[in-house]
């Protein structure tokens, strides 16, 4: 089965009805890569609310896929206000194997996109900083080089743009660890917060108004049962073009 793309999904588990599906980008007997919206979060928080997950299984079920649809497990998850490709495994047997190129950092070659606030120089290529949790607000990670896990994000600056006070930059980030929130967290640190980060960015961003401009651009991996490289990419969404025109 080869890729798929712009499939709508209606009602899917959950209390609340479930959005328009987001474009699936790639699907076969074992994989299913969709590109996820901001605002949907990837697996169910208690609540009720539709998630990509429900969402995901809907086409499935749709498709005649019961049994796919019966076995559906995200590979990787995204906050809910970041965009882009996120990777389902379709078959419990393979599981495994996905789960062992997620834990290893460098079995999945993962790319991010982001706005930042500020003119990065090109000489901020990595950002070495252990995180730990944030003791006074459970939402938040905060460097913390005493109790911290080791986490380290690669940088690339593509492009700077905005007046010589206001200016913001595309980036292009590779994590070679995977802690919650890393990247968020370390451009923070460096005094170039995410445009609309509620959490980690600059007073103006805090009331959540605006998107997080962070956005899960492409991977790359071996397949788990072929063995071939899958290389897969979305391009960023339409608002990030505002700053810098596609």
């Amino acid at each position: 089965m080869g890729p798929n793309k712009g499939h709508n999904a209606a009602g899917a588990a959950g209390t609340h009805e479930a959005p328009a599906a987001p474009a699936v980008v790639y699907e076969d007997e074992w994989l299913l890569a969709a590109d996820k919206p901001a605002g949907l979060i990837v697996h169910g928080d208690g609540t009720g609310t539709a998630t990509l997950t429900d969402v995901v299984r809907a086409h499935l079920e749709r498709e005649g896929r019961d049994e796919a649809a019966a076995q559906l497990q995200a590979v990787q998850r995204l906050d809910a206000d970041t965009t882009g490709l996120v990777l389902f495994c379709l078959d419990k047997a393979v599981q495994p194997r996905l789960d062992a190129l997620v834990a290893s950092h460098d079995g999945i070659e993962k790319r991010y996109l982001a706005i930042v606030r500020g003119e990065v120089p090109e000489g901020l290529s990595v950002i070495d900083a252990a995180l730990a949790r944030d003791r006074h607000d459970a939402r938040r990670m905060r460097v913390d080089a005493r109790v911290g896990k080791p986490s380290r994000t690669r940088v690339r600056v593509l492009d700077v743009a905005g007046p010589r006070r206001a200016r913001l930059s595309l980036l292009e980030l590779t994590l070679e660890t995977g802690r919650k929130h890393q990247i968020r967290v370390h451009l923070a640190s460096r005094g170039y917060p995410i445009l609309g980060d509620a959490l980690y960015g600059v007073p103006a961003d805090r009331s959540g108004r605006a998107p997080l401009m962070l956005h899960a651009a492409s991977e790359a991996l071996a397949h788990p049962v072929t063995g071939k490289r899958l290389e897969l990419a979305v391009p960023y969404p339409e608002r990030y073009s505002v700053f810098f025109p596609r």
